[in-house]
């Protein structure tokens, strides 16, 4: 299901902070971080998801980035498109994150629920969509500057795992003050939570065994298709230099790995984002 955790715009150093857990069948094939050979000339950088082909999170040499969750629902739509097609969609437009999420909210009844986060960093624009509730009108809003928790519900819900990831997150934040933040160390200490909330607290939404599971920051479920839960963990921060560190510790044939690659924004972006 995902659950992802950012500081945006809000420290001098960092444009952008970001935590992010991919929960997924763990017999699923998935590929890990890397530049995807096929896109060499935009440069997106992600981990894959094999089978569709799409991603979770990634991001690209001009100070693009987009990530997403799916939003926790009973029923599912059984030929939907992709959800993992869209950060990708996103990342191969030439359109700003706010042209692309209203050009998406007409086809949005064509996935399974989603939240999706875009972001064009040079811009300084950072835009949310997600076409839930049904029957609703499909939100597309401007993300303030500020620390965000996206779950499986809208943006900055109050569910339990995403409160406790953001106080965490907030209180890691302060013990750096204003200087240089190791992001993957966080990380380390926040994303591996396996507490579950109180059962009041769920929202009732699915069978509580199943909601329950998936409470905690990191998720660990046996089900009859086999194993879901947490089989990644990212720690992105993109500096006001341009610099950018993308770090993925990962499940890899039931052993932990872990991956960083770094890269600098391309020149005509960085000039951008430093006059920001």
């Amino acid at each position: 299901m995902c659950i992802a955790a950012f500081l945006w715009q809000a420290h001098p150093l960092y444009p952008l902070l970001l935590l992010q857990n991919r929960d997924e069948y763990h017999n699923r094939p998935t590929a890990a971080v890397e530049w995807w050979a096929e896109y060499e000339g935009i440069g997106i950088l992600g981990g894959r998801d094999v089978v569709a082909g799409g991603t979770w999170m990634a991001c690209s040499r001009d100070g693009r980035v987009a990530f997403l969750t799916n939003v926790l629902e009973l029923h599912s739509i059984p030929k939907a498109k992709s959800r993992g097609e869209l950060p990708v969609l996103f990342l191969l437009s030439s359109k700003s994150p706010r042209e692309f999420a209203e050009g998406l909210a007409k086809e949005a009844h064509c996935y399974n629920g989603f939240n999706l986060i875009l972001s064009d960093i040079s811009l300084n624009t950072m835009v949310y969509i997600s076409n839930r509730p049904k029957g609703e009108a499909v939100v597309v809003q401007d993300v303030s500057p500020g620390l965000h928790v996206l779950s499986n519900a809208k943006l900055d819900s109050p569910w339990p795992k995403a409160q406790k990831l953001g106080q965490g997150f907030k209180e890691q934040l302060v013990k750096y003050g204003e200087g240089e933040v190791r992001v993957k160390e966080i990380a380390k200490k926040l994303m591996r939570d396996r507490v579950k909330a109180d059962k009041n607290r769920l929202p009732g939404i699915c069978p509580v065994d199943w909601e329950l599971g998936l409470s905690s920051i990191f998720v660990e479920v046996d089900t009859p298709l086999g194993r879901y839960g947490t089989r990644s963990t990212i720690a992105l921060a993109v500096g006001r230099n341009g610099e950018v560190g993308f770090n993925e510790t990962y499940l890899e044939d039931g052993t932990w790995k872990e991956k960083t690659v770094n890269y600098r924004i391309q020149s005509q972006k960085l000039r951008q984002l430093m006059d920001i």
